[in-house]
């Protein structure tokens, strides 16, 4: 059952809009409900638990305290600061799901939604190589966006430098980096989750890393760890796994994993590199975590990087990446070896 959050702003016709906005998104745990007045909402409040309240950063404290939410966000012009205020303040005048992504944070950092939403466990497809330059990550980002159209799917980067802001065109605050350090504190849930999530092209997304140095704590590797938590209680059916270079987590990350796909090349070198890494499996006792890698000969990125990155991701869908992808999701021959 969705938690109530009610919107007033000045402005009705935007607080309505607002409401509606964010009735639409799948992932918020609120119905949001729109409010022309304060004595409406004061009336509406007095026999409905408001577990969050939108409110124009305009109305007086006083008649805020009065409507009595569990947690209040007021909605911010960008004029003159205010002296102080008792509540945090997103900046309303700015897209949709950015704001969202604000407002979850700071009703995150409550009491009232440390639990997490119980739901089926995600499938994990793992992808990772010991190669470089193997189009990896192109493979993953399209390998996710086609997914996304059957059922909802997370594609999460573990690469240390992704290079995904560069390719969407988005200047990210929080990402990777913020889920991780909850995790180590003990304070990550499923609103953390969502507080970061952006979207390209339909697939939903978590930025990557601020910094490499990120990826560790102290030498303690927390990238398992975040999985079980997002593959447990995320709602997404599939979570791909775009797997960094080789560190103390990866095998238990790619562990995680269903099926594992391996980008190679035929060259004699990378071929020597793929067989040693196999050899340090076995070596490991990791030999079932072999049996569940796919080996892939992607085709050849063509050259979709115009002046800018903006539209690279949805490029990706309609290249020979995308084709191969198909036929891959399919079960036809994509020519891969075994």
């Amino acid at each position: 059952m969705k938690q109530i959050m009610a919107v007033y702003d000045v402005d009705p016709l935007y607080a309505a809009r607002l409401a509606e906005v964010i009735g639409r998104k799948e992932r918020t745990p609120f119905e949001a409900v729109a409010f022309s007045s304060l004595e409406k909402l004061r009336e509406f409040a007095a026999s409905h638990p408001v577990s969050l309240l939108l409110i124009s950063e305009e109305v007086g404290l006083e008649e805020i305290g009065l409507i009595g939410a569990k947690k209040v966000v007021t909605l911010e012009g960008g004029g003159p600061e205010k002296a102080q205020s008792l509540y945090p303040g997103v900046y309303k005048y700015q897209s949709s799901d950015g704001l969202m992504r604000e407002v979850l944070a700071c009703y995150s950092e409550t009491e009232e939604c440390s639990g997490s939403f119980r739901g089926v466990s995600s499938r994990l497809i793992g992808v990772f190589s010991p190669l470089g330059r193997c189009g990896k990550t192109s493979f993953a980002i399209t390998l996710g966006a086609l997914l996304a159209r059957e059922g909802r799917t997370l594609y999460l980067t573990f690469e240390p430098c992704s290079g995904l802001p560069a390719l969407t065109g988005e200047d990210y605050r929080t990402g990777l980096s913020d889920l991780l350090y909850f995790c180590r504190q003990g304070t990550y849930n499923r609103l953390r989750l969502d507080s970061v999530i952006h979207t390209m092209g339909g697939l939903d997304y978590v930025p990557p890393a601020r910094y490499p140095e990120d990826l560790e704590w102290d030498g303690e590797p927390t990238g398992s760890e975040l999985l079980r938590a997002v593959s447990r209680d995320s709602g997404y059916e599939t979570i791909v796994v775009d797997a960094g270079p080789f560190s103390g987590d990866l095998l238990q990350e790619l562990d995680l994993c269903q099926i594992i796909y391996m980008p190679v090349e035929e060259d004699r070198l990378s071929l020597a590199k793929v067989q040693a890494f196999e050899e340090y499996l076995d070596q490991t006792g990791n030999s079932g975590l072999r049996a569940r890698i796919r080996r892939l000969r992607l085709p050849r990125p063509s050259c979709m990087w115009e002046t800018d990155g903006c539209g690279y991701p949805d490029r990706l869908l309609w290249s020979e990446m995308g084709d191969y992808v198909r036929q891959l999701l399919q079960g036809q021959d994509t020519g891969r070896g075994g």
